[in-house]
């Protein structure tokens, strides 16, 4: 998907200028809610004073010191968002006005903004069969729209997908807990292991990105297809009721798995296709997180 700079810019403008409404007018606030104060993280020990809490002792120091500590915690006010983008060639495929790989920016775009709005910080990995590119988590709009530009910017390839190599990438270069949004069409196999242990880790939220054509064959008759991620070449009878119908359901089983997968691992999805806007779903999904925290 490789575009000359001028292209680029105007690409990562329109991208900039759309997601940006959308950010100010409703998406913000909704991601403080979801995000923002979720948890607690270490700050100090000090010595026991009566009217604490015994349960927030640390015996270790107590042991050691010969003398009551406690461990005092405070509200984290700084979260760390890491974007996982699949570049892998599959991701180039688009049947109606965008590709997979464009949704997959414009999401980025979406959330890395409404992350800054926060005093966030933003970071990315871009993989393929092989870790593409590697951006630490950083403050500022500057390092939102360079993801954004990143994604976009990504060389065509007929490279696979590994998403188990991506995820082990992650969980031993993020030490710290995050909200990590996995971006992918999650054409890959064997990764459930580390996508459990990614789950356990991080706040994980899984983006299947798909296409219809994904789903339905049009009647066109004799039509030879390329993998992108090979290069095989196949040739389909879509005049066939019998090739289209085989088509839909063994398409919408992968489908079932898939989110029978993210339903086995308790990890929140974000369902994305190539013909629809996707601001509602997002909007659906921190409203189904508030619920579950209470917030709603």
């Amino acid at each position: 998907m490789a575009i000359d700079t001028k292209e680029l810019m105007k690409h990562v403008r329109r991208i900039r200028v759309f997601t940006t409404k959308f950010v100010d007018e409703h998406i913000s606030g909704e991601y403080h809610s979801v995000f923002k104060g979720r948890g607690m993280e270490f700050d100090e020990v000090r010595e026991y004073v009566p009217g604490d809490d015994v349960r927030s002792i640390d015996w270790n120091v107590t042991a050691r010191m010969g003398h009551p500590f406690v461990k005092r915690f405070c509200e984290e006010r700084e979260l760390t968002i890491i974007f996982m983008v699949d570049i892998s060639g599959s991701m180039c495929f688009g049947s109606i006005s965008r590709s997979k790989a464009e949704v997959a920016a414009e999401l980025t775009c979406l959330l890395a903004l409404s992350a800054i709005k926060n005093q966030d910080k933003v970071g990315m990995i871009l993989f393929s069969d092989r870790i593409e590119r590697h951006i630490p988590p950083r403050k500022g709009r500057t390092a939102a729209m360079r993801l954004v530009r990143e994604v976009l910017a990504a060389e065509e390839t007929r490279r696979p997908t590994d998403l188990a190599s991506a995820l082990r990438f992650l969980n031993k270069t993020q030490k710290r807990r995050a909200v990590v949004f996995l971006i992918s069409d999650f054409q890959s196999k064997e990764y459930e292991s580390e996508l459990r242990v990614t789950a356990r880790r991080h706040d994980l939220i899984c983006c299947p990105v798909s296409d219809p054509r994904e789903f339905s064959l049009v009647n066109v008759g004799l039509l030879e297809i390329i993998d992108p991620e090979t290069g095989e070449l196949m040739e389909v009878d879509t005049g066939s009721r019998k090739v289209i119908e085989a088509f839909r359901r063994q398409a919408e089983g992968e489908e079932e798995e898939l989110f029978g997968r993210f339903k086995r691992l308790k990890t929140d999805s974000l369902k994305l296709s190539t013909d629809r806007a996707f601001v509602d779903d997002v909007r659906r999904l921190f409203h189904k997180r508030q619920k579950r925290l209470g917030r709603g």
